[in-house]
């Protein structure tokens, strides 16, 4: 380094050992954190930090080019003038502000996520208003911009100390002794454009060990580049006529008739049983995850309504949410969809007019209904709900533009609100504007389906004061336990309603409330709580069959005993065989499918890993490949996201 850095690169040569520095004592915070989870033998550490390692130098490259090319280009006559200084001194200050920005920032959100910087950071830019919102209610923002402020101050005053800028500045170096080093640099930085992934970094079947060898600001711009990935680009295929047969086989009855089975899953599904026109209301429940449940073992007095709810109706004790985010668990419900690689259809482009549950509502006569206590413009659910025929009702401070809008909108009023934090209004409040619709709907003489998507089981967990006996703002149990105080009072409030015997209630988390772990799926945080209440007719039942989110409504329909025309992957959970249950589960990246205590993993370098599924301690077991259940996973999601890419998810599809 001293002999490729000259005297005019001291600068360079400083910030670049400061930035391997800080992003060494970053892995270190981490591999700490988190160290009961990390396989820790010495080679594997040793492993770890030295992949690392290669993937900072390859990051700090990108910001050592700007100044090396300045460096380079500058004339001997102009070194160490004022116009050099202001420029050196201005482009060391904003470095060092980015170093230390993106310290405290990775360790907020590896808090949250137990990641380095996705596909989610990335996502944080574009809703500025609830991040910074949300940031602001849950860290000491002063102290935290304070402190970088501080820690800039006093690099600066060290490098001066050093008398690092007043050898840069007093630098004779001609041209060609300063070619050198922006030959390395330039070389070092189009070899990680051109060559190197940031899947790279994952050699270890332990997932943390996987994200400490990541560099956060490099993961930050991959995810950044590849926020849609294409499925026959990236994962393993099956010639796609054989492909749809083999998922039309999996979901098909013996009462169904599929157009096409070649290439579409459209098909008309029968039901025994006379018609049944109830109204339905679903509460999708922010990140609420079975273990916290009494239900499921969890002993801390969280969830005492749901507890008691789910020994009174249908309660699905092995169901899986396909994804770790609220936009991937619409995307399930609504569609009845496997996950596809990348963003979720729900924040993609052509997400409007599609085959959604609402059109099969919308053909029994019902109002469609959206309900978000924030703005829905947040992750385009507005516009997704909105472009599928529902209406919408949310806090509406008008970041969306009105032209994205093609139902009917109506705001939650100020009068309406008595708590609201960056999410949006509280549950309690939300809830009650669900009850005023709920009335005018009714008074009409139409069916209504209400889609519900709660917000105050979210960071920073505040809520109203005085209704639980926890502190708001003290952590996720309190904003467990309101969440379910909210539910409580919620249904106690609509059992004074003339529309309530009549009247399906379904509760289902979106996700669970991390999905982090230690395997590339950790199938443990996928298992979410879904219940299907006040249905007539159908005793109380606990269904331990292994399912999907994408199930719970084609179950619905059929205990409803509704004839209809389908495009949806979801099955009758109550008619599922042992060898129909399965789960799909994934995350932007992966792709599995759970059947019994097998897991299957799709990867995006056309890779594929199958494992035994121990549930007593959560752990997954390499196993011999099984090609048959390979050429099923690969089936799902192909077919998946090919009909996606390809009309079949529309309204009208030419199959």
């Amino acid at each position: 380094m001293k002999i490729a850095f000259t005297k005019r690169f001291e600068l360079l040569k400083g910030f670049i050992l400061l930035f391997l520095g800080i992003s060494l004592l970053l892995r270190v915070i981490f591999l700490i954190w988190n160290f009961s989870e990390i396989d820790h033998g010495v080679i594997t550490v040793f492993t770890t930090f030295l992949i690392g390692l290669f993937y900072d130098i390859g990051t700090v490259s990108f910001f050592a080019l700007i100044a090396t090319l300045y460096f380079l280009i500058v004339p001997k006559g102009l070194i160490g003038t004022m116009a050099d200084r202001v420029i050196c001194y201005s482009g060391f200050i904003v470095g060092v502000l980015i170093i230390f920005f993106s310290f405290f920032a990775e360790i907020t959100f590896w808090d949250e996520f137990q990641r380095r910087f996705n596909f989610i950071a990335v996502d944080y830019l574009i809703y500025t208003y609830e991040v910074v919102k949300n940031i602001n209610e849950s860290y000491p923002i002063p102290i935290l911009i304070g402190s970088i402020g501080i820690l800039v101050m006093l690099t600066v005053l060290l490098f001066i100390r050093l008398r690092i800028f007043k050898r840069t500045f007093e630098s004779t170096d001609p041209f060609k002794i300063r070619l050198l080093p922006s030959v390395i640099i330039l070389g070092i930085a189009l070899i990680f454009t051109l060559f190197i992934k940031n899947e790279n970094a994952e050699i270890s079947d332990n997932r943390y060990n996987n994200e400490l060898s990541k560099a956060g600001i490099y993961s930050f711009f991959a995810a950044f580049r590849n926020n849609e990935l294409s499925y026959p680009e990236f994962y393993k295929t099956e010639p796609i006529e054989e492909a749809f047969l083999k998922v039309n086989g999996n979901i098909k009855t013996f009462q169904d008739s599929i157009y096409t089975p070649s290439t579409g899953i459209r098909r008309y599904i029968r039901n025994d049983g006379k018609e049944k026109k109830p109204n339905i209301i679903f509460i999708c429940i922010e990140s609420l995850s079975a273990k916290y449940l009494g239900a499921f073992g969890n002993d801390n007095m969280l969830t005492p309504t749901l507890d008691s709810l789910s020994q009174v109706g249908l309660s699905f004790d092995n169901l899986m949410a396909t994804g770790t985010r609220t936009v991937r668990g619409m995307e399930a419900i609504t569609l009845s969809i496997p996950p596809t690689p990348g963003r979720s259809i729900v924040k993609r482009e052509k997400n409007n007019n599609l085959f959604t549950i609402g059109e099969i509502f919308r053909g029994k006569g019902y109002t469609r209904t959206f309900f978000y206590g924030g703005d829905g413009y947040f992750d385009n659910m507005d516009k997704y709900f909105s472009g599928n025929g529902f209406d919408i009702v949310d806090r509406g401070r008008g970041f969306l533009p009105s032209a994205d809008i093609v139902t009917n909108r109506k705001n939650i009023a100020d009068e309406e609100v008595t708590f609201e934090n960056a999410w949006g209004v509280c549950d309690e409040d939300i809830y009650k504007k669900v009850l005023k619709e709920a009335d005018s709907a009714f008074a009409i003489g139409r069916p209504f389906l209400d889609f519900i998507m709660t917000t105050s089981n979210h960071k920073p967990y505040t809520y109203p004061a005085n209704k639980i006996g926890i502190p708001s703002g003290t952590g996720r149990y309190g904003a467990i336990k309101y969440t379910d105080f909210a539910i409580q009072e919620f249904l106690r409030n609509a059992k004074q309603k003339p529309w309530f015997k009549n009247t399906v209630f379904v509760l289902m988390a979106d996700h669970c409330a991390s999905s982090a772990g230690r395997w590339e799926l950790d199938v443990a945080n996928y298992h979410i709580p879904a219940m299907i209440l006040n249905l007539d007719g159908v005793e109380k039942q606990h269904i331990d069959r292994l399912c999907s989110q994408v199930d719970i409504f084609p179950t619905l329909f059929a205990q409803l005993g509704w004839t209809y025309e389908s495009n949806l992957f979801g099955q009758d959970i109550l008619k599922m065989e042992e060898t129909d249950e399965r789960a799909f589960i994934g995350n932007y990246r992966k792709l599995g499918l759970l059947k019994g205590h097998e897991l299957m993993v799709l990867g995006d370098q056309k890779q594929a890993n199958f494992y035994n599924w121990k549930r007593d301690d959560n752990s997954l077991v390499a196993k011999p490949m099984n090609q048959d259940f390979l050429k099923e996973t690969i089936s799902y999601f192909q077919v998946a996201d090919h009909l996606y890419n390809n009309n079949g998810l529309s309204l009208k599809v030419n199959e």
